[in-house]
């Protein structure tokens, strides 16, 4: 009966795992990395070969205002997350930042001469967040505030300027108006005004700031008329400013989605300097954008500028034209009139609208990078308009507020993570397998796998594999106990090496299928040749149980860290044993299924092996799982901040 049992265990797992697989098959999961549900890309090429290098930096959502505290930290999904070019995942950084929403999420390279990365933090209601600087190690090393009386560090933006020594972040201010200018006399309503201020990254100081209050009236937004009633806090959002940039003569650029308008504000007094689009625009155009996010200075040379910035053409309600795209425009400011054109345009791959959110960043090859915002799509276009990449987030349920790609190197404080363990039914089949990663180390080409018969033993070399994806799975023949691993460079070079730990084996490896005496079980000497199952068979009858005893296979692992002392021979690539490969397929999938049952589900099982394969399936096929908690879908309206201003 149990040898029944055994046999048609794999198939009432895969029945129950097919049945609730839907629930989380858009997300990825590791046995390093228990705690991350990263988000699956699905990703098209074009044309490879003219892709630019670089990985993609995204921060993925599930709803713009952050989750409750019950729900805020298991399992993490939302944050700041490296791809490469594949869609593999480099680093997640959600445990970093406790599963909070992320914004801005991008390398940075003109902080001294090692890359950084950047990103907004807020914590809801907790604090007024921050701009965040990490180096390639993944190590925070700046949190800066924005000051209470500009509201917010807002999350539209933290643009760290060529200098390495500033950046750029938005604010919303609150002013009480009147509104006569709308026909109303002795009548007032609150605002939020556009705003920005240029930080000192050393000091944490705004060295300038600019508010629009008063330069920006009231009937050049799209977003509020003569008939809108007048508000209290935190007021009227009537010009959203959602992206500001710094050229080479000192001046800004600012977008304000609310105005369908670009201006130009002088670094010397403040005034605007020139409207692009809108109601009142200074240029003469033949082309239209509207509800624009993230313009950028491209080119300044005297009077002629080229800027580039995502046309939004739509928002929830409305849409001014059928499909969005991203715009390079020259605008010449010599001339009178002056004049805008279009002198690149890259339509959405999709034909579809991005009525939210979106970035465009040119890339250092003149190719052209797109955020389009939902479901994390993105799209790189060769400087001629050609679609050479198309990826988007598997799920439906997030998105991510811009997507930029960079080159960069990432090298983790961290040791890689190592996750052993040891299968089998008897001792003459017993394996054991390698899980490894390393959040975050971008060098890392291969895996050189070690182990030892005791604690202090000298490390043999067991086997090598190359990196292929996040987490790298090896399997060796044998029972290996003291284990450690390598990462390698293309060139052999190591580049860290695992805490020293002990191989898991099964709790209850009897109820497993293990037929062996588990009572006098020892591990393998991993420098000695390994017997043949006959030798094996025939020691086990000869094995004096008096001599020594084994100490507990499933001991706490060490901390310890492995020697510096190398094999005597180089690492050899690892050949793949047919018997291996059958053994890995069979643990990939044995994983996979038990990744789609919770805790409750195991049990049961077991008990309706004790009990009986009948009343074991019976439970399976009828007892529903714990399902896993979804973070909820991002709400219709666009939320402008999360808590820009102290009232």
């Amino acid at each position: 009966m149990f040898l029944r049992a055994l046999t048609l265990l794999p198939l009432a797992l895969n029945v129950v795992a097919q049945q609730f697989a839907f629930e989380d098959d858009d997300l990825l999961s590791f046995v390093t990395l228990p705690g991350v549900r990263a988000l699956k890309f699905d990703v098209q090429y074009q044309d490879r070969n003219r892709v630019s290098p670089g990985y993609w930096f995204v921060a993925p959502y599930g709803q713009m205002d952050p989750e409750g505290v019950t729900r805020q930290y298991r399992p993490y999904q939302v944050g700041p997350y490296i791809y490469d070019a594949d869609g593999v995942l480099v680093w997640a950084g959600s445990p970093m930042f406790d599963n909070r929403n992320i914004f801005d999420f991008r390398a940075v390279h003109s902080i001294g001469n090692q890359p950084h990365l950047s990103l907004v933090w807020q914590h809801g209601s907790e604090d007024n967040g921050h701009g965040v600087i990490l180096d390639n190690s993944y190590e925070i090393k700046k949190k800066i505030p924005m000051p209470s009386e500009f509201g917010a560090f807002d999350i539209h933006e933290f643009n760290i300027l060529d200098d390495g020594e500033t950046a750029l972040a938005l604010n919303y201010r609150t002013h009480d108006i009147p509104l006569d200018t709308f026909g109303r006399p002795g009548e007032w309503t609150r605002v939020l005004a556009a705003g920005f201020a240029q930080i000192d990254l050393k000091s944490e100081k705004l060295v300038y700031t600019w508010d629009g209050v008063d330069k920006i009236a009231l009937q050049e937004s799209n977003f509020v008329d003569p008939s809108s009633p007048s508000a209290g806090p935190p007021g009227w959002d009537y010009v959203h400013i959602n992206s500001v940039d710094k050229n080479k003569d000192g001046d800004y650029l600012i977008s304000l989605r609310f105005t369908d308008t670009i201006y130009l504000i002088s670094g010397q007094d403040g005034s605007i300097k020139w409207r692009l689009g809108g109601k009142t625009s200074s240029f003469t155009q033949d082309f239209t954008f509207s509800k624009q996010h993230d313009a950028k200075f491209i080119e300044t040379n005297g009077t002629r500028y080229v800027i580039s910035f995502l046309n939004n053409a739509s928002d929830e309600l409305r849409n001014e034209e059928d499909i969005s795209s991203a715009l390079f425009v020259e605008l010449e400011t010599g001339v009178t009139p002056m004049t805008a054109k279009v002198i690149r345009r890259y339509p959405r791959p999709d034909g579809g609208l991005t009525r939210l959110r979106g970035n465009t960043q040119l890339l250092p090859n003149n190719n052209v990078f797109v955020g389009w915002s939902e479901r994390g799509y993105i799209s790189e276009f060769s400087p001629e308009g050609d679609v050479l990449l198309s990826a988007n987030f598997v799920s439906s349920r997030f998105s991510t507020y811009r997507a930029y790609k960079f080159e960069f190197t990432g090298r983790p404080n961290n040791p890689p993570a190592l996750v052993a363990s040891v299968w089998g039914t008897d001792k003459t089949d017993l394996t054991t397998s390698f899980y490894v990663s390393w959040n975050g180390a971008t060098d890392v080409a291969g895996w050189n796998f070690y182990a030892r018969a005791a604690k202090n033993g000298h490390p043999i070399f067991v086997g090598s594999t190359n990196k292929t994806d996040f987490e790298t799975l090896f399997i060796a023949k044998g029972y290996l106990d003291w284990v450690t691993v390598e990462a390698i460079d293309r060139e052999g070079r190591v580049l860290g090496t695992s805490p020293l730990q002990r191989s898991k084996v099964p709790a209850h490896w009897g109820a497993a299928g293990f037929t062996g005496d588990l009572a006098n079980l020892k591990a393998d000497d991993p420098q000695k040749p390994r017997p043949t199952p006959q030798e094996e068979k025939q020691e086990e009858k000869h094995e004096d149980k008096q001599d020594e005893k084994q100490a507990p296979a499933n001991e706490l692992a060490s901390n310890d860290k492995a020697p510096a002392s190398r094999p005597s021979t180089p690492a050899m690539p690892f050949r793949e044993d047919p018997d291996l490969k059958e053994i890995t397929r069979l643990v990939h999938e044995t994983y996979a299924l038990v990744r789609n049952i919770s805790g409750i589900f195991v049990l049961i099982v077991l008990g309706g092996l004790v009990c009986g394969i009948g009343a074991g399936i019976y439970f399976l096929l009828r007892r529903k799982p714990r399902a896993y908690e979804h973070v909820p879908r991002e709400i219709p309206d666009e939320e402008i901040r999360l808590h820009s201003v102290r009232e």
